[in-house]
C-alpha cells in the first residue's frame, strides 16, 4: 500500500513523501495515529505534474536549513518535569511544543512544533533523541534531557522508536492549501527494528 505521510516519522519518511508499506502496518499503525493517509493514483499523478515549479521555489531553502542544522544538531536542552512516587514515568508529557519552546528559549533557534519529529509524547525522565525536520533532505538531531530536580540521578531513556524496513519513497513537497504534494523519487534508509511489537507490521519493499 503506498501513503502520504502526514507528518515527519523517523527512519520511515519526512511530511509529504509517499512511501510504500505493508497493508497492516499502514492500518494498524499508521493511520490510527494520523501519521498517514492513502495515495490514490490520482494524487501521485497530481504532484509529479508540479514537481518542476515547487523545485525551483525550493532551490534557496536548502543552504537555509543547513546553517539551522549547524546550530541545532548534536545539541541538547534541558526540560524540567515532575515525576510520580514510583519514579521515573511524568505527570502530564513532554510535547513538540515544549521541545519547539526550550530549542527557542535555550538554543535560540526558532522552529515549529510540527518540525520536531515526536511521534508521541515523551513520559519519563531520561536522555531523548529527537529528529527535528528542517527541510526535505535536512534534519538535525538533538538530545531532549527531561530531568526533576528532586531526583539526584537521571533515568536514561531511549525514545527513538525503531521502525519497520524502509525500501523506497517518493518524496512529495508539502501542498499549499488546498493543492496536492509534489513528488520526487528517493531512497529511504534501512532499519531492521519492528516500530509496535503489539500492532505495527514490517514496511514491505516498493
Amino acid at each position: 500500500m503506498k501513503v502520504i505521510l502526514n507528518q515527519t516519522v523517523p527512519k520511515v519518511g519526512k511530511q509529504g513523501q509517499v512511501v510504500t508499506v505493508k497493508d497492516g502496518f499502514a492500518r494498524n499503525y499508521l493511520f490510527p495515529r494520523g501519521l498517514a493517509i492513502f495515495a490514490e493514483k490520482k494524487q501521485v499523478a497530481a504532484v509529479e505534474r508540479r514537481h518542476s515549479l515547487v523545485a525551483v521555489k525550493e532551490a534557496g531553502t536548502v543552504s537555509a536549513a543547513e546553517d539551522v542544522k549547524a546550530m541545532l544538531h548534536g545539541k541538547s536542552v534541558r526540560i524540567e518535569a515532575k515525576v510520580g512516587a514510583a519514579g521515573g514515568k511524568l505527570f502530564g508529557a513532554i510535547t513538540s511544543q515544549d521541545v519547539a519552546d526550550a530549542i527557542a528559549k535555550q538554543l535560540k533557534v526558532k522552529v515549529e512544533k510540527k518540525q520536531v519529529a515526536l511521534i508521541e509524547p515523551i513520559k519519563r525522565l531520561g536522555h531523548h533523541r529527537v529528529e527535528v525536520d528542517l527541510h526535505r533532505s535536512v534534519d538535525a538531531v538533538i538530545t531532549v534531557v527531561v530531568f526533576d530536580p528532586s531526583v539526584v540521578e537521571e533515568v536514561v531513556v531511549e525514545t527513538a522508536a525503531p521502525v519497520p524496513v524502509v525500501e523506497e519513497a517518493v518524496v512529495v513537497a508539502a501542498p499549499a492549501p488546498g493543492s496536492a504534494p509534489v513528488v520526487e523519487e528517493v531512497v529511504a534508509e534501512t532499519v531492521a527494528e519492528s516500530v509496535d511489537e503489539a500492532s505495527a507490521e514490517e514496511v514491505v519493499e516498493a
